[in-house]
């Protein structure tokens, strides 16, 4: 039977005890604190041995991890990652339209077109994106989108691709002037669409030259931008 006491230990083993209750009695004695030496002895000031409860090094005791929450009544526990958020303002057709930078060359103006398929599954591309110029009020105005190219890029017609979830495809939508054309138009926004029926975006112009209009040339979805 073995006594831990402050500053000394005493330690009283019968002599009929067995070897294996030696034994034991000293891995208990070792557990004490100051064993066999008087407490604060023996230490180094600048180098204090680390206390029980510190972590050794690459080493984490279980007692040591922050309890893992319970889950809310009703709530299965989840085995794995949490499933990824839909992705947000995502139409129901799966395809959203952004509009880059505006583009300048020798008194042109143009904007990138980007198509993304926002959905989870493919997204069939065949065709023109669905561009509409709109007016204060949201109304539709009179500019005339024409399927063409421009100085920014020719137009190489339509292509029809398949976009996997995250894919893309581009166009290049340019503002054009006529000899024919009168007065110009000033619109607030422009209403961009992957195709006629696909959801469409409604992007300002304010602050830009590219709100006053003669026609617009735009080109079909691609890959990659026209040359």
């Amino acid at each position: 039977m073995g006594v831990c006491v402050q500053g000394r230990v005493r330690v009283r083993v019968r002599r009929r005890a067995s070897a294996v209750l030696l034994a034991a009695a000293l891995t208990a004695l070792t557990g004490c604190s100051g064993f066999l030496v008087p407490a604060g002895e023996g230490e180094d000031p600048d180098n204090p041995t680390p206390s029980a409860s510190a972590p050794r090094s690459g080493i984490v005791r279980a007692e040591t991890l922050p309890p893992t929450p319970a889950p809310a009544y009703g709530e299965m526990p989840r085995t794995g990652p949490a499933p990824s958020p839909p992705p947000e303002n995502c139409p129901a057709s799966g395809a959203v339209v952004t509009m880059g930078e505006v583009l300048t060359a020798m008194m042109s103006r143009a904007v990138a077109l980007t198509l993304t398929n926002c959905g989870s599954k493919p997204y069939r591309v065949d065709g023109y994106p669905s561009v509409q110029a709109l007016g204060e009020d949201g109304e539709r105005l009179p500019v005339k989108v024409n399927p063409a190219g421009s100085q920014f890029g020719r137009d190489r017609g339509p292509e029809t691709l398949t976009l996997k979830p995250g894919g893309t495809a581009r166009s290049m939508l340019a503002w054009v002037s006529t000899q024919e054309g009168g007065e110009l138009v000033m619109a607030d926004a422009l209403e961009l669409a992957a195709a006629p029926d696909a959801g469409a975006r409604v992007y300002p112009l304010e602050g830009h030259d590219i709100r006053y209009m003669d026609e617009l040339n735009i080109t079909a979805w691609r890959a990659e931008l026209p040359e």
